[in-house]
């Protein structure tokens, strides 16, 4: 039950922690993305590591609601590049990049909804000390 439970947190990080390889190693595909965006090779290694953070922070329990919000981000970058400039296919994909941003979005969301009480709890407690010091 608990793998099933953190199943999104698994798929995502590994989807993340697969396509790095692409990223550090300057693949074709990737250096062509990030310099249709004009951000290689910088926004390339950026944005790899924000996917190794949130990859790492995703396997942790306590942590995943966290990778999973720079995850969502990451994404949600990635998706608009992709509709809005590189196209939902990129050098002949058939659209894998697109798709697979899209499911780490969606186990993203998943893994915040599920982990929504935890986020409160620290957001009530940072209000609480910022209470107390007021």
């Amino acid at each position: 039950m608990l793998l099933l439970r953190r199943l999104p947190d698994f798929v995502a990080a590994i989807i993340l922690l697969q396509t790095l390889y692409f990223k550090f190693t300057g693949a074709a595909e990737s250096v062509w993305i990030f310099e249709t965006l004009g951000a290689e090779p910088e926004g390339r290694i950026g944005s790899g590591v924000m996917e190794l953070i949130a990859a790492v922070l995703l396997f942790i329990r306590s942590t995943a609601w966290i990778g999973a919000g720079i995850a969502l981000g990451t994404m949600l970058g990635a998706i608009a590049s992709h509709v809005g400039v590189l196209g939902i296919e990129v050098m002949g994909d058939g659209g894998l990049l697109f798709a697979l941003a899209c499911i780490v979005a969606i186990c993203a969301v998943a893994v915040l909804l599920r982990d929504r009480a935890r986020m409160f709890h620290l957001w009530n407690s940072l209000r609480g000390h910022q209470a107390e010091r007021a």
